[in-house]
């Protein structure tokens, strides 16, 4: 008993001296960070001389509790800051003498400006609110998984993606951006869901933006990690449609006090199969009467992405950064094609089958130089930025058609061809951006960008021949085209009030673009130039009738110009009966918008709503027009004025703890007077379209969530007739695994296989009608983990520098 006693005894003197010795560690700075209530972790704690702030003496990151410890402290003054996203910096003044130094609770202080008002606050902030739209978290899309850009958008509320891949905001197609710069990546399906880390949709631009955005913009941010240390993670999942799937990607990143650099990849691969009929009607066409066409694709795609970010801050107000992206895409699709023609006795007129083998490969390389300098005034800023992006596309096609008669025999030789279609494509950006107060109530920004196209088109076709392939020059064509935008803003914005309170608030933006393009098909046969200045006015004024409701209005200029389809004049006649090709005589579309917002937060509901005026002169849409021989071409034509007004909500709710939802809706109806048409009388003059979707987010049990997103898509008008109704259910269920530190995943895409496209078209000449049928029906199951505790779920959850 006594010799239990002296060995308890030893125990607590020497975990009591143990205890002083570490208390008094020498050359030591401690302390302990929170947010006044909660200890903050990952907090960038840096030790700088007083006589030299461009060197650091001793860096250190605080851990789960809030603590923090600077070791081997030379005798000194110093300033001691304090830094974490989201919160603003802290700094005060130490003098080490040779005492350890143990600092008293020091708390930070939230950043307004960082931390916009979150409408959805479930386990991961869905959407954010911002002063030109909203931001939505890619993360908190677990029913996408798996998929591209394309099937994310999907499922974001107030964009409209139809079976085919077209985006629409309010029914015009939107100006995509990546990072917030024009790409050569223009596919959405080239970037995989893993690498977004959010998409941001901008509905009301200022004079900051560019002018060719008539519906607004969608800007898809790629994943950066600015987490603190060496840290990283690895997904992996794989499924199947009618045919496999797969996919993975691995993330790294290291993070000192003054460099951040990042490594990720990711890919995908996938089977895909399509089926394709249509119909048509030439009216006054005796033989070439009726048309019954089916189409059926077998489609095998891959995807691979890598990404590389190095950040440079030699000091706390400049940081420099370069980026790198490649990108390698395959598809390989084996499509045939039977077509029957009648007479207008119904009586066998034609029939054949056409069976293509079509290869394509493509590869994309995006770099960028950013440089961030921040001033004592947080009001104050400047950036600028080069980035260039290639896209080389390259498609070969075999093709050979048979004819048969009424009884399906075959008739004469099998015709052989075969085609190619390599396209090159480089779009550089030079953008810089001045903001800078000139009161204390009123910033002005300015900037230049400087947007430079070049691209480059080569189709071939060619035809056995005697044993040889001869290149047919009627159906071939090598089109040319460059193009320089150089735009300069200038943008005011100004409050009343105080700062804490601002009643008003003011903005008003002018922006100048002078265009210059040129476009050239082979020998010059086909040549196009333009070159013009436009103006672009915006402005608004909010009202803020208390802390968490406001109304906005606002007006602004915008352009539409023709893009390279629309303007290069070579006929496509692939499809010998629907030739289609562009129309260099285009002239841009020119739109008066006028938007009236309303916001309201209340504890667990949020309403945004915005009404909205559009007026656009040369209204581009694509026509056609049926030709003497029964084929109908079609090219896009300015056929005359739109008017279009509509509504559009979001309503956000969590009525309960365990479950959240989303419903967004956008009606509105257009009025087209197509008065440049000689048949004005085939477009449709009045059209009323809507669309909605809804998500549910559920937390079934602790570390468990369930998403079920529903999408409808009403019939929407085209020139001639409309588009069919779309609709389809999404669900997602991602389960927390060990510490957190690993998910599982399941995803069912389409789950009742509803999700088609097509058309109707009706006109005097002539009926059409089309749908369009994939593998829209999927399930996936994906593990995600991540490799250092330090990162924990951070990087699962998306946690990442929007930066």
């Amino acid at each position: 008993m006594e010799k239990w006693k002296q060995n308890l005894i030893a125990a607590i003197l020497l975990f009591a001296i143990s205890q002083y010795s570490f208390s008094q560690k020498t050359n030591s700075v401690t302390g302990t960070i929170s947010d006044g209530k909660t200890p903050l972790e990952f907090v960038d704690v840096v030790l700088k001389p007083l006589t030299d702030t461009t060197k650091t003496a001793a860096y250190a990151v605080t851990d789960s509790s809030g603590k923090f410890v600077l070791e081997n402290i030379s005798s000194a003054e110093y300033i001691l800051k304090f830094r974490l996203i989201g919160f603003k910096s802290n700094s005060q003044k130490i003098k080490y003498t040779g005492t350890p130094i143990s600092l008293s609770n020091i708390v930070l202080q939230e950043d307004a400006n960082l931390l916009n008002t979150v409408v959805v606050n479930s386990q991961k902030k869905q959407i954010q609110k911002t002063n030109e739209g909203f931001v939505f978290n890619a993360v908190s899309n677990i029913s996408q998984t798996g998929g591209t850009a394309i099937d994310m958008l999907k499922n974001i509320p107030t964009v409209a993606v139809d079976a085919d891949d077209a985006i629409s905001l309010r029914g015009k197609t939107p100006l995509i951006l990546i990072n917030g710069k024009n790409s050569a990546i223009t596919n959405m399906n080239q970037i995989p869901a893993s690498s977004i880390e959010s998409i941001e949709i901008i509905t009301s631009p200022t004079a900051k933006y560019d002018a060719n955005a008539e519906s607004g913009i969608i800007n898809i941010k790629l994943k950066k990690n600015n987490l603190n240390g060496l840290n990283g993670a690895a997904v992996l999942g794989g499924g199947f449609g009618a045919k496999g799937r797969m996919n993975s990607s691995v993330l790294l990143n290291n993070k000192t006090d003054k460099w951040n650099v990042g490594l990720a990849y990711d890919n995908r691969f996938a089977g895909r199969t399509k089926s394709i009929k249509g119909e048509r009607t030439n009216y006054f066409i005796d033989d070439e009467h009726f048309i019954n066409q089916s189409r059926s694709d077998e489609r095998t795609e891959g995807l691979q992405n890598l990404k590389l970010n190095v950040d440079f801050s030699p000091n706390d107000r400049n940081t420099i950064s370069f980026e790198a992206l490649g990108n390698m895409e395959s598809q390989d699709n084996d499509e045939t094609l039977k077509t029957d023609i009648l007479n207008s006795s119904n009586q066998f007129y034609s029939s054949n089958k056409r069976h293509s083998l079509e290869l394509e490969r493509s590869k994309a390389a995006e770099f960028a130089f950013n440089y961030d300098r921040k001033f004592s005034d947080d009001r104050k800023s400047l950036t600028a930025s080069i980035t260039t992006s290639y896209n080389f596309h390259r498609e070969n096609t075999d093709i050979d058609t048979d004819n048969y008669d009424e009884n399906y025999a075959p008739i004469g030789d099998t015709f052989w061809q075969r085609t190619h279609n390599y396209e090159k494509e480089n779009i550089s950006n030079a953008i810089v951006n001045y903001a800078f107060p000139i009161s204390e109530k009123s910033i002005i920004e300015t900037g230049y960008k400087g947007t430079f196209r070049l691209f480059n088109s080569d189709f071939q076709s060619a035809d056995l021949t005697n044993g040889e392939y001869v290149v047919n020059p009627m159906v071939s064509n090598i089109f040319d085209f460059n193009e320089q935008i150089n735009a300069v803003y200038a943008l005011w914005n100004s409050y009343s009030g105080s700062k804490e309170n601002q009643k008003w608030k003011y903005n008003l933006g002018l922006r100048a673009e002078n265009v210059s393009n040129n476009g050239a098909t082979q020998n010059n046969s086909d040549h196009f130039s333009n070159d013009y200045l436009k103006i672009f006015p915006s402005g608004s004024v909010q009202l803020n009738l208390k802390s968490d409701e406001f109304l906005k209005f606002g007006y602004s200029k915008r352009i539409n110009r023709p893009d390279l389809d629309d303007l290069n004049p070579f006929i496509d006649i692939t499809d010998a009966l629907n030739p289609h090709g562009g129309n260099p005589y285009l002239k841009p579309e020119i739109i008066h918008i006028v938007e009236l917002s309303y916001n309201k937060d209340w504890d667990k509901y949020s309403l945004s709503g915005n009404a909205f005026y559009r007026n656009a002169n040369n209204t581009i849409r694509q026509y056609g027009v049926l030709q003497d021989n029964g084929v109908i071409l079609l090219q896009p034509q300015n056929i005359g004025n739109t008017v279009t007004y509509g509504l559009e909500t979001i309503f956000s709710f969590k009525p309960i703890s365990f479950y959240d939802g989303n419903i967004s809706l956008t009606a509105f109806q257009q009025n087209i007077n197509a008065g440049n048409l000689p048949q004005s009388e085939d477009v449709v003059s009045s059209a009323f379209s809507w669309y909605g979707k809804i998500i549910n987010n559920f937390t079934p049990w602790k570390g468990g969530k369930l998403q079920v997103i529903g999408n409808y898509n009403s019939a929407v008008a085209t020139a001639q007739g409309k588009r069919i109704p779309i609709y389809n259910v999404d669900m997602g269920f991602q389960q927390k695994l060990g510490k957190s530190n690993a998910r599982l995943g399941l995803v069912v895409t389409d789950m009742f296989n509803t999700l088609e496209s097509g058309y109707k078209n009706n006109t005097l000449l002539f009926r059409n009608n089309r749908t369009s049928k994939s593998d829209t029906r999927a399930l996936m199951l994906t593990f995600a983990y991540t490799f250092r505790s330090d990162f924990k779920e951070k990087l699962l959850e998306n946690q990442f520098s929007t930066e």
